[in-house]
């Protein structure tokens, strides 16, 4: 009887082992995660920390293109040059506008009709990625099927 009795603390305490272990490597599974999650939210609030700064550029870098359009001072063309080379350091990427209009990337401001529907035909305002994340759409003209006229 008493064999019994030890037999029957002996299994309930390996069962009480065996389950505090299997606790154990949850919590464990549970804190790897939470790490792995935290480390990855920490990599996109730095990766992005910059972007309302970047957005507030944007429009000195518009005018900046503006007055060298204009203007053929070498002064303005080289502090242009060391602030857009500074920008793309930190990320800035200019929108493609050739081809085929994409809502992603691009905002349609006005068509005009042309031989092919969805076509890009001139950029008004440039668009910007900061780390692939788009930061404003390229402002767009695109093409619409013109009607034919029979006659």
């Amino acid at each position: 009887m008493e064999k019994e009795e030890e037999n029957t603390e002996a299994t309930q305490e390996e069962n009480k082992e065996k389950e505090y272990f299997e606790s154990l490597q949850r919590l464990q599974a549970e804190f790897d995660n939470f790490r792995k999650r935290t480390e990855k939210e920490k990599t996109e609030i730095v990766k992005y920390a910059e972007e309302s700064l970047m957005v507030e550029l944007l429009d000195i870098l518009d005018g900046f293109e503006l007055s060298l359009k204009y203007s053929k001072d070498e002064g303005v063309k080289m502090i242009y040059s060391e602030l857009y080379s500074l920008l793309e350091k930190k990320g800035l990427k200019t929108i493609e506008v050739r081809g085929d209009f994409n809502p992603l990337f691009h905002e349609a401001l006005m068509k005009e009709d042309g031989k092919e529907e969805n076509k890009i035909l001139e950029e008004l305002q440039k668009g910007y990625l900061l780390n692939e994340k788009v930061i404003r759409t390229a402002k767009v003209k695109i093409s619409k099927l013109g009607e034919q006229k029979n006659g």
